[in-house]
Protein backbone atom coordinates (compact mmCIF):
# COMPACT_ATOMS: atom_id res chain seq x y z
CA UNK A 1 0.00 0.00 0.00
CA UNK A 2 1.54 3.34 -1.02
CA UNK A 3 1.88 6.44 1.67
CA UNK A 4 -0.50 8.97 -0.64
CA UNK A 5 -3.43 5.54 -0.49
CA UNK A 6 -3.42 5.98 3.26
CA UNK A 7 -2.65 9.72 3.17
CA UNK A 8 -4.84 11.16 0.40
CA UNK A 9 -3.78 14.82 1.34
CA UNK A 10 -0.54 13.95 0.09
CA UNK A 11 -1.59 13.59 -3.25
CA UNK A 12 -1.19 16.04 -6.32
CA UNK A 13 -3.04 15.39 -9.53
CA UNK A 14 -0.99 15.86 -12.03
CA UNK A 15 -2.50 18.09 -15.20
CA UNK A 16 -3.30 15.93 -18.36
CA UNK A 17 -1.01 16.48 -20.91
CA UNK A 18 0.06 15.01 -24.35
CA UNK A 19 3.64 13.17 -24.14
CA UNK A 20 6.06 14.46 -26.76
CA UNK A 21 10.08 12.76 -26.79
CA UNK A 22 13.20 15.48 -26.37
CA UNK A 23 15.50 12.75 -28.01
CA UNK A 24 15.11 9.87 -25.53
CA UNK A 25 13.59 11.32 -22.67
CA UNK A 26 9.67 11.51 -22.72
CA UNK A 27 8.45 15.15 -21.62
CA UNK A 28 4.69 15.16 -21.00
CA UNK A 29 1.70 12.37 -20.21
CA UNK A 30 2.74 10.45 -17.34
CA UNK A 31 6.58 10.74 -17.91
CA UNK A 32 8.43 11.43 -14.66
CA UNK A 33 8.97 15.61 -14.69
CA UNK A 34 12.30 16.45 -15.63
CA UNK A 35 15.00 18.44 -14.79
CA UNK A 36 17.40 20.57 -17.03
CA UNK A 37 19.60 23.37 -16.47
CA UNK A 38 21.71 25.55 -18.83
CA UNK A 39 25.20 25.93 -19.69
CA UNK A 40 27.01 29.30 -19.11
CA UNK A 41 30.31 28.37 -20.76
CA UNK A 42 30.98 29.69 -24.06
CA UNK A 43 29.21 27.12 -26.70
CA UNK A 44 32.40 27.52 -29.02
CA UNK A 45 34.64 26.43 -25.52
CA UNK A 46 33.63 23.05 -26.61
CA UNK A 47 35.95 20.85 -24.26
CA UNK A 48 34.70 23.05 -20.72
CA UNK A 49 30.95 22.60 -22.32
CA UNK A 50 31.08 19.21 -22.89
CA UNK A 51 32.32 19.07 -18.85
CA UNK A 52 29.63 21.53 -17.83
CA UNK A 53 27.08 18.93 -19.08
CA UNK A 54 28.87 16.37 -18.01
CA UNK A 55 28.15 18.17 -14.59
CA UNK A 56 25.27 18.47 -14.83
CA UNK A 57 24.23 15.02 -15.93
CA UNK A 58 26.31 13.71 -13.13
CA UNK A 59 23.75 16.04 -10.65
CA UNK A 60 20.72 14.37 -12.01
CA UNK A 61 20.05 16.64 -15.57
CA UNK A 62 17.52 14.84 -17.69
CA UNK A 63 18.49 17.57 -20.44
CA UNK A 64 20.74 20.56 -20.84
CA UNK A 65 20.12 23.61 -22.83
CA UNK A 66 23.03 25.22 -24.83
CA UNK A 67 22.98 28.82 -26.23
CA UNK A 68 23.56 29.03 -30.13
CA UNK A 69 24.19 32.81 -30.86
CA UNK A 70 26.65 32.45 -33.98
CA UNK A 71 27.47 30.45 -36.48
CA UNK A 72 30.41 29.03 -34.99
CA UNK A 73 28.73 28.12 -31.84
CA UNK A 74 26.27 25.78 -34.21
CA UNK A 75 29.51 24.05 -35.55
CA UNK A 76 30.73 23.55 -32.02
CA UNK A 77 26.99 22.40 -31.24
CA UNK A 78 27.98 19.29 -33.37
CA UNK A 79 30.87 18.11 -31.69
CA UNK A 80 29.40 18.66 -27.79
CA UNK A 81 25.79 16.80 -28.63
CA UNK A 82 27.95 13.58 -29.74
CA UNK A 83 29.94 13.60 -26.27
CA UNK A 84 26.80 14.40 -24.50
CA UNK A 85 25.48 11.85 -22.22
CA UNK A 86 22.03 13.55 -22.46
CA UNK A 87 19.61 15.12 -25.19
CA UNK A 88 20.66 18.73 -25.80
CA UNK A 89 17.64 21.95 -26.22
CA UNK A 90 19.38 24.39 -28.44
CA UNK A 91 18.77 27.91 -27.13
CA UNK A 92 17.91 30.01 -29.95
CA UNK A 93 17.49 33.64 -30.09
CA UNK A 94 17.01 36.60 -33.04
CA UNK A 95 18.72 34.04 -35.69
CA UNK A 96 16.47 31.73 -37.48
CA UNK A 97 19.33 30.05 -39.24
CA UNK A 98 20.89 29.46 -35.84
CA UNK A 99 17.40 27.19 -35.35
CA UNK A 100 17.95 25.28 -38.71
CA UNK A 101 21.34 24.69 -38.36
CA UNK A 102 21.27 23.17 -34.38
CA UNK A 103 18.34 21.03 -35.86
CA UNK A 104 21.05 19.72 -38.46
CA UNK A 105 23.98 19.60 -35.55
CA UNK A 106 21.12 16.71 -33.62
CA UNK A 107 19.60 18.72 -31.38
CA UNK A 108 16.75 17.11 -29.05
CA UNK A 109 14.64 20.38 -29.11
CA UNK A 110 14.96 24.01 -30.12
CA UNK A 111 13.80 26.27 -27.61
CA UNK A 112 13.05 29.72 -29.69
CA UNK A 113 11.58 32.40 -28.54
CA UNK A 114 8.70 33.82 -31.46
CA UNK A 115 9.07 37.15 -30.17
CA UNK A 116 12.16 37.75 -31.10
CA UNK A 117 13.40 35.47 -33.92
CA UNK A 118 11.36 36.50 -36.92
CA UNK A 119 8.74 36.61 -39.13
CA UNK A 120 6.16 33.67 -39.48
CA UNK A 121 7.69 32.61 -42.91
CA UNK A 122 11.08 32.32 -40.51
CA UNK A 123 9.44 30.42 -37.73
CA UNK A 124 8.10 28.01 -40.82
CA UNK A 125 11.71 27.22 -42.09
CA UNK A 126 12.58 26.51 -38.65
CA UNK A 127 9.82 23.87 -38.21
CA UNK A 128 10.69 22.32 -41.44
CA UNK A 129 14.17 21.69 -40.24
CA UNK A 130 12.62 20.58 -36.87
CA UNK A 131 10.29 17.43 -38.47
CA UNK A 132 13.02 16.80 -41.11
CA UNK A 133 15.40 16.07 -38.44
CA UNK A 134 13.17 14.51 -35.61
CA UNK A 135 13.60 17.46 -33.12
CA UNK A 136 10.81 18.59 -30.77
CA UNK A 137 10.20 22.83 -30.23
CA UNK A 138 9.95 24.34 -26.92
CA UNK A 139 7.78 27.53 -27.38
CA UNK A 140 9.36 29.94 -25.01
CA UNK A 141 7.04 32.92 -24.48
CA UNK A 142 8.94 35.45 -21.82
CA UNK A 143 7.26 38.65 -20.56
CA UNK A 144 10.54 40.22 -21.24
CA UNK A 145 10.30 40.11 -24.80
CA UNK A 146 6.86 39.89 -25.74
CA UNK A 147 5.82 40.86 -29.48
CA UNK A 148 5.02 44.89 -29.93
CA UNK A 149 1.55 44.92 -30.86
CA UNK A 150 0.69 42.90 -27.82
CA UNK A 151 2.56 45.29 -25.11
CA UNK A 152 0.30 48.00 -27.39
CA UNK A 153 -2.88 46.16 -26.62
CA UNK A 154 -2.37 45.36 -22.80
CA UNK A 155 0.07 48.19 -21.75
CA UNK A 156 2.29 46.42 -20.18
CA UNK A 157 3.37 42.12 -19.96
CA UNK A 158 0.65 40.62 -18.21
CA UNK A 159 -0.45 37.00 -18.21
CA UNK A 160 -3.63 37.45 -20.85
CA UNK A 161 -0.34 39.07 -23.04
CA UNK A 162 1.77 35.82 -22.60
CA UNK A 163 -1.24 33.28 -22.68
CA UNK A 164 -2.55 35.51 -26.46
CA UNK A 165 1.50 34.94 -27.34
CA UNK A 166 2.07 31.55 -26.61
CA UNK A 167 -1.61 30.39 -28.32
CA UNK A 168 -0.70 32.53 -31.33
CA UNK A 169 2.57 30.79 -31.65
CA UNK A 170 0.33 27.45 -30.84
CA UNK A 171 -1.17 27.89 -33.99
CA UNK A 172 1.94 28.73 -36.40
CA UNK A 173 2.96 24.85 -35.14
CA UNK A 174 -0.09 23.27 -35.29
CA UNK A 175 -1.05 24.59 -38.60
CA UNK A 176 1.66 23.34 -40.00
CA UNK A 177 0.66 20.00 -38.62
CA UNK A 178 3.43 19.69 -36.06
CA UNK A 179 2.60 19.04 -32.97
CA UNK A 180 5.82 17.69 -31.12
CA UNK A 181 6.26 20.75 -28.65
CA UNK A 182 5.79 22.08 -25.18
CA UNK A 183 5.36 25.50 -24.25
CA UNK A 184 6.89 27.79 -21.03
CA UNK A 185 5.25 31.54 -19.93
CA UNK A 186 8.35 32.75 -18.07
CA UNK A 187 8.39 35.92 -16.05
CA UNK A 188 10.98 36.99 -13.30
CA UNK A 189 7.73 38.02 -11.34
CA UNK A 190 6.18 35.05 -9.17
CA UNK A 191 2.71 36.34 -9.17
CA UNK A 192 2.92 36.62 -13.39
CA UNK A 193 4.51 33.43 -14.08
CA UNK A 194 2.31 31.68 -11.90
CA UNK A 195 -1.49 33.32 -13.67
CA UNK A 196 0.68 32.93 -16.52
CA UNK A 197 0.89 29.57 -16.43
CA UNK A 198 -2.32 28.34 -15.26
CA UNK A 199 -3.83 30.33 -17.83
CA UNK A 200 -1.91 28.30 -20.62
CA UNK A 201 -2.25 24.93 -18.66
CA UNK A 202 -6.19 25.74 -19.44
CA UNK A 203 -6.24 26.35 -22.58
CA UNK A 204 -3.65 23.41 -24.29
CA UNK A 205 -2.76 19.84 -23.67
CA UNK A 206 0.39 20.99 -24.71
CA UNK A 207 3.46 19.74 -21.97
CA UNK A 208 4.30 22.61 -19.81
CA UNK A 209 7.93 23.62 -18.90
CA UNK A 210 8.29 25.48 -15.83
CA UNK A 211 10.29 28.24 -14.79
CA UNK A 212 10.64 31.54 -13.18
CA UNK A 213 13.24 33.36 -14.91
CA UNK A 214 15.83 35.38 -14.41
CA UNK A 215 15.45 34.37 -10.20
CA UNK A 216 18.06 35.84 -8.99
CA UNK A 217 21.09 34.24 -7.27
CA UNK A 218 21.41 30.96 -5.14
CA UNK A 219 19.30 31.64 -1.98
CA UNK A 220 17.18 34.33 -3.29
CA UNK A 221 17.03 32.62 -6.67
CA UNK A 222 16.14 28.95 -4.90
CA UNK A 223 13.63 30.68 -2.34
CA UNK A 224 11.78 32.25 -5.84
CA UNK A 225 11.88 29.80 -7.76
CA UNK A 226 10.48 27.26 -4.94
CA UNK A 227 7.59 29.30 -4.24
CA UNK A 228 6.46 29.92 -8.14
CA UNK A 229 7.30 26.25 -9.07
CA UNK A 230 6.65 24.59 -5.85
CA UNK A 231 2.92 26.18 -5.96
CA UNK A 232 2.28 25.39 -9.74
CA UNK A 233 3.52 21.53 -9.73
CA UNK A 234 1.54 21.49 -6.34
CA UNK A 235 -1.64 22.31 -8.55
CA UNK A 236 -0.27 19.40 -11.11
CA UNK A 237 1.10 21.94 -13.64
CA UNK A 238 4.60 21.45 -14.83
CA UNK A 239 5.84 18.66 -16.95
CA UNK A 240 9.97 19.93 -16.67
CA UNK A 241 11.95 21.90 -14.81
CA UNK A 242 14.92 24.58 -14.87
CA UNK A 243 15.45 26.67 -12.06
CA UNK A 244 17.23 29.82 -13.67
CA UNK A 245 19.89 30.79 -11.42
CA UNK A 246 23.05 33.16 -11.19
CA UNK A 247 25.04 30.24 -9.91
CA UNK A 248 26.63 26.94 -10.85
CA UNK A 249 24.04 24.66 -13.26
CA UNK A 250 25.05 22.30 -11.05
CA UNK A 251 23.22 23.88 -8.20
CA UNK A 252 19.86 24.59 -10.53
CA UNK A 253 19.97 20.80 -10.72
CA UNK A 254 20.23 20.25 -7.18
CA UNK A 255 17.96 22.88 -6.35
CA UNK A 256 14.72 21.38 -8.64
CA UNK A 257 15.53 18.17 -7.16
CA UNK A 258 14.93 19.64 -3.57
CA UNK A 259 11.51 21.21 -5.32
CA UNK A 260 10.66 18.06 -6.74
CA UNK A 261 10.86 15.71 -3.81
CA UNK A 262 9.86 17.79 -1.25
CA UNK A 263 6.01 17.22 -2.96
CA UNK A 264 6.73 13.46 -3.37
CA UNK A 265 7.02 14.17 -7.34
CA UNK A 266 10.53 12.58 -8.08
CA UNK A 267 12.98 10.53 -5.75
CA UNK A 268 16.80 10.68 -5.69
CA UNK A 269 19.37 10.48 -3.20
CA UNK A 270 19.12 11.44 -0.22
CA UNK A 271 16.44 13.41 1.94
CA UNK A 272 17.91 14.70 4.75
CA UNK A 273 15.79 15.73 8.06
CA UNK A 274 17.98 18.01 9.94
CA UNK A 275 16.95 20.38 12.61
CA UNK A 276 18.10 24.06 13.31
CA UNK A 277 19.94 22.92 16.23
CA UNK A 278 19.60 25.06 19.65
CA UNK A 279 20.70 24.61 23.05
CA UNK A 280 19.98 21.19 23.85
CA UNK A 281 22.03 20.11 20.63
CA UNK A 282 24.39 16.89 21.80
CA UNK A 283 26.54 17.65 18.78
CA UNK A 284 27.22 20.59 16.10
CA UNK A 285 24.17 19.60 13.68
CA UNK A 286 25.15 22.29 11.28
CA UNK A 287 28.51 20.91 10.59
CA UNK A 288 27.64 17.42 10.80
CA UNK A 289 24.94 18.07 8.19
CA UNK A 290 26.88 19.75 6.27
CA UNK A 291 29.46 17.08 6.22
CA UNK A 292 27.34 14.41 5.39
CA UNK A 293 25.61 15.95 2.80
CA UNK A 294 29.23 16.62 0.76
CA UNK A 295 30.05 13.19 2.21
CA UNK A 296 26.53 11.36 0.34
CA UNK A 297 26.35 13.35 -2.95
CA UNK A 298 27.51 10.26 -4.67
CA UNK A 299 24.21 8.74 -3.30
CA UNK A 300 21.40 8.18 -6.06
CA UNK A 301 19.11 5.76 -4.20
CA UNK A 302 16.02 7.67 -3.15
CA UNK A 303 16.52 7.23 1.30
CA UNK A 304 15.83 9.53 4.21
CA UNK A 305 18.04 10.48 6.75
CA UNK A 306 17.63 12.28 9.68
CA UNK A 307 20.07 14.22 11.82
CA UNK A 308 18.53 15.74 14.82
CA UNK A 309 20.08 17.39 18.27
CA UNK A 310 18.74 16.18 20.98
CA UNK A 311 15.34 13.66 22.03
CA UNK A 312 12.48 16.16 21.86
CA UNK A 313 11.96 15.53 18.39
CA UNK A 314 14.64 13.21 17.42
CA UNK A 315 12.96 9.47 17.90
CA UNK A 316 9.58 10.65 16.36
CA UNK A 317 11.54 12.27 13.26
CA UNK A 318 13.47 8.21 12.95
CA UNK A 319 10.57 6.54 12.70
CA UNK A 320 9.64 7.81 9.47
CA UNK A 321 13.43 7.58 7.86
CA UNK A 322 15.68 4.73 6.56
CA UNK A 323 18.93 5.67 9.19
CA UNK A 324 18.72 8.09 11.75
CA UNK A 325 20.70 9.45 14.48
CA UNK A 326 19.61 11.69 17.65
CA UNK A 327 21.98 13.48 20.20
CA UNK A 328 21.82 12.63 23.84
CA UNK A 329 24.19 13.39 26.46
CA UNK A 330 28.09 12.15 27.55
CA UNK A 331 29.04 12.80 24.19
CA UNK A 332 26.90 10.36 22.01
CA UNK A 333 23.55 9.47 20.99
CA UNK A 334 21.56 7.09 19.27
CA UNK A 335 21.39 5.35 15.74
CA UNK A 336 18.23 4.46 14.40
CA UNK A 337 17.73 1.82 11.90
CA UNK A 338 14.48 1.50 9.84
CA UNK A 339 12.77 3.47 12.29
CA UNK A 340 13.99 1.64 15.30
CA UNK A 341 16.69 1.90 18.33
CA UNK A 342 19.93 0.01 16.97
CA UNK A 343 22.19 1.29 19.18
CA UNK A 344 24.34 3.87 20.56
CA UNK A 345 27.22 5.67 18.87
CA UNK A 346 30.15 8.29 19.91
CA UNK A 347 29.95 11.96 18.50
CA UNK A 348 33.27 11.50 17.31
CA UNK A 349 32.56 9.09 15.13
CA UNK A 350 29.09 9.58 13.97
CA UNK A 351 29.64 10.98 10.16
CA UNK A 352 31.74 8.13 9.46
CA UNK A 353 29.59 5.52 10.79
CA UNK A 354 26.68 7.10 9.23
CA UNK A 355 28.26 6.95 5.79
CA UNK A 356 28.67 3.79 6.26
CA UNK A 357 25.34 2.96 6.97
CA UNK A 358 23.89 5.14 4.09
CA UNK A 359 26.13 3.07 1.37
CA UNK A 360 25.00 -0.35 2.76
CA UNK A 361 21.60 0.55 2.96
CA UNK A 362 21.38 2.17 -0.36
CA UNK A 363 23.37 -1.20 -1.75
CA UNK A 364 20.51 -3.04 -0.25
CA UNK A 365 17.94 -1.05 -1.54
CA UNK A 366 19.37 -0.87 -5.16
CA UNK A 367 19.98 -4.66 -5.00
CA UNK A 368 16.01 -5.29 -3.79
CA UNK A 369 15.01 -3.20 -6.87
CA UNK A 370 17.32 -5.29 -9.16
CA UNK A 371 15.28 -8.69 -8.36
Amino acid sequence: MSLNSIRPWRNIYRRKSRQIMIGSVAVGGDAPITVQTMTNTLTTDVAGTIAQVQAAADAGADLVRISVPDEPSSRALKQIIAESPVPIIADIHFHYKRGIEAAEAGAACLRINPGNIGNEIRVKEVIKAARDHDCAIRIGVNAGSLERHLLEKYAEPCPEAMVESALAHIRILEDNDFHNFKISVKASDVFLSAAAYQGIAEATDAPIHLGITEAGGLVSGTIKSAIGLGNLLWMGIGDTIRVSLSADPVEEVKVGFEILKSLGLRHRGINIISCPSCARQGFDVIKTVEALEKRLEHIKTPMSLSIIGCVVNGPGEALMTDVGFTGGGAGSGMVYLAGKQSHKLGNYEMVDHIVELVEKRAAEIDAEAAE
